[in-house]
């Protein structure tokens, strides 16, 4: 087994490291869902956490971690008898992102089941990670059903296994620990809710400690084992210091003043429901425990608002997790006041206690800039006048506010990953018949199996009630669902489209179906034309922050290169394609159908909108063409990618409902 890396080697990453060390005195916090960039020791942090939890007294043999102080009554290895046990020391369980739901909750043998009426289980991983650590890297790019799965399990405390009558039911509860980087996507605010605590980690800009960082890191490759041995004693104090507050824990009061102090700052943020409150009470409790103290002060609230309410203050997508930090002074200060329950208003947290901010963090400025802001010769092209040669730029203007729009879908039935767009032939979703089970069965079609079984129970010799099923007459329940799409969307630059009113109208169009692709779970990627060529703002992705981010920058001016728009669209539709063939792609391109530069640039854009159609790629051209004089080119510009045209006003409108389906019908 590889050494991990010792805790307090771990360099900076204040933050971090105190809210991994809360859940540790109290796992009723609720978890830690680490934010931030690639390289910044996320995963080592948490998995060297594991080595500093206290041991757990598990039931000798008990394959889901009972307690043997108070054995789980409904244990599936059960029942076993309140009395003395074995420690074993506490688990980290890692949960993959592409791990089957069976993996995670476990799978019943259901031939033995129907034929034996056996409860034949094989616990998952939710029941590895009971009274120990859960451990989700790239948390952000889970699976949908694992999240529900999750999500349901981590809400009560207990995993449930449902297959066709029979049910199977164990204790999972575990520190949920979620590492992500925010470039690749984000959680599903129910998730996000879930975990108690978050940080955002960056890397440090400080030559000596990033010197220090490279430094420990290169002697623990060398010699792993000598490297912890050197950190022993630190690890042992940090050990018995965790061990000392669980003990003080019970015994921390949490006075009435810090308790309206709570309650105020979640008012004042306007966080929804009540978890917000209750995580911050648990947190404070655990920040006086670690402190060594008995009382909770102003300062635990304050850092418990900082680590506790971030991610739950986001409204949309785009919003940047984060915590004004003067107006939560100006609260705690306000709702503070004298109060019998307060003691000293300033004493020492401690050596190690709560310190830093969890406070957001700057986004990084990694979105393309604009080549300048000069001013920019007045554009034609309203009213079908033909555009200046020498166009130049304008600088970027800020897109209008985003709206609900309708679904644009992909025809037909896909196999894609789960989302909520398409319909695809899913592992969830509703039963439309069966089929012989290639590989693991995983979803039962009880009907179909009976009726295959039936005919054979006379030469079976079948004699009781019970039925005898083979192997081969088990089926595969086939289901439908909702699939995430490949949206790519092709945004028209030029000078043509560069009207301020007009640019902040189709930013805000584009803006609104990148929240809408977030919503679906859609990867979503940014070509963009201009000038004399087409350039991918933004490769496909799970991010849509990023897409945002790069629209919110997107400069216009120069003539309008369409067929190149569409050929570099064409280029990254190919190279996705053989790195996620499941995934079928939605193009949505925005222009007013104008194409000038270059020998036949009307020609030649349609020759590049026919390879579309020749591939059978689902398309939406959203028409930005305004003024009193309409040529007519986007609509012109669908016919040629076998898709449709839609105004901006359009896209709002109910009369579109089902848009791309009816349009591609005749494609398909």
């Amino acid at each position: 087994m590889t050494t991990p890396f010792p805790f307090t080697a771990v360099v900076g990453q204040d933050d971090l490291r105190l809210a991994l060390l809360l859940n540790a005195v109290s796992p009723a916090v609720g978890g830690v869902l680490v934010r931030g960039e690639k390289g910044t020791a996320k995963s080592t942090a948490v998995r060297a956490l594991s080595a500093l939890l206290p041991k757990v007294p598990v039931v000798p043999g008990c394959r889901f971690s009972c307690d043997p102080a108070s054995p789980d009554p409904g244990c599936p290895d059960g029942p076993h008898e309140a009395g003395g046990g074995v420690e074993r020391a506490a688990r980290m369980v890692e949960l993959p992102v592409g791990a089957s739901e069976d993996r995670l909750v476990g799978a019943l043998d259901i031939e033995r089941a129907l034929s034996e009426g056996v409860k034949a289980f094989e616990p998952g991983l939710l029941a590895d990670a009971h009274r120990g650590i859960l451990y989700v890297d790239e948390v952000n790019l889970l699976h949908d059903h694992l999240v529900d799965l999750l999500l349901d399990a981590a809400a009560m405390g207990a995993s449930y296994v449902e297959r066709e009558g029979v049910s199977v039911r164990h204790a999972a509860r575990f520190l949920l620990v979620g590492t992500m980087n925010p470039e690749e996507g984000e959680l599903r605010p129910q998730l996000l809710d879930r975990f108690g605590l978050t940080v955002e980690v960056a890397a440090s800009r400080e030559p000596d400690q990033r010197v220090e960082v490279v430094r420990r890191r290169l002697a623990y490759d060398d010699d792993p084992d000598g490297f912890a041995a050197r950190w022993a004693e630190e690890e042992a104090a940090v050990r018995a210091r965790i061990v000392a507050a669980r003990e003080l824990l019970p015994s921390v009061r949490l006075g009435d003043g810090a308790l309206r102090q709570i309650a105020a700052t979640c008012a004042a943020f306007e966080v929804d429901g009540m978890r917000a409150d209750i995580v911050m009470a648990r947190t404070a409790t655990a920040l006086a425990a670690w402190a060594g103290r008995t009382d909770v002060l102003a300062e635990d609230v304050r850092q418990a608002a900082l680590l506790a309410l971030p991610h739950r203050r986001r409204r949309n997508p785009f919003d940047a997790p984060g915590l004004d930090e003067d107006k939560l002074d100006e609260t705690l200060e306000e709702f503070g006041g004298s109060d019998d329950d307060d003691p000293d208003p300033d004493p020492d947290p401690g050596p190690d206690g709560p310190g830093g901010g969890g406070g957001g963090q700057p986004e990084p400025d990694d979105a393309p800039q604009g080549d300048g802001d000069t001013a920019a010769r007045p554009e034609a092209g309203e009213g079908g006048q033909p555009q200046p040669s020498g166009a130049g730029e304008q600088s970027a203007v800020r897109a209008s506010e985003p709206f609900r729009t309708k679904v644009l879908s992909v025809p037909g039935i896909g196999e894609g990953a789960a989302g909520r767009r398409s319909r695809a032939r899913t592992e969830h979703g509703r039963t439309t018949g069966a089929r012989r089970p290639r590989g693991a069965l995983t979803k039962l079609h009880l009907a179909a199996t009976v009726q295959a079984a039936a005919p054979h129970q006379r030469a079976r010799g079948r004699s009781g009630p019970g039925l005898v099923v083979r192997r081969d007459d088990l089926r595969q329940a086939t289901r439908e669902g909702r699939e995430g799409n490949l949206v790519l969307f092709v945004v028209d630059a030029s000078g043509s489209m560069a009207a301020r009113q007009r640019m902040s109208a189709v930013k805000g169009a584009v803006l609104s179906l990148l929240l809408d692709a977030y919503q679906r779970r859609d990867k979503v990627g940014l070509v963009t034309f201009r000038g004399s060529d087409a350039d991918v703002a933004l490769p496909p992705t799970s991010s849509v922050d990023a897409a945002a981010a790069r629209l919110e920058t997107l400069p216009t001016g120069g003539r309008t290169p369409l067929a190149a728009g569409l050929l570099r669209a064409h280029d990254v539709l190919r190279v996705e394609r053989l790195r996620d063939p499941a995934r079928r792609p939605l193009v949505v391109l925005v222009t007013d159908g104008r194409a000038t530069g270059g020998p036949e640039p009307v020609a030649l854009a349609g020759r590049a909108a026919r390879l579309f159609a020749g591939d059978g790629v689902a398309s939406v051209v959203v028409d930005c063409e305004s003024g009193p004089v309409r040529l007519g080119l986007a609509g012109q510009l669908a016919g040629e990618l076998g898709g449709t045209a839609v105004t901006l006003d359009e896209l709002r409108a109910d009369s579109i409902a089902g848009l791309v389906k009816d349009v591609q019908r005749r494609a398909a």
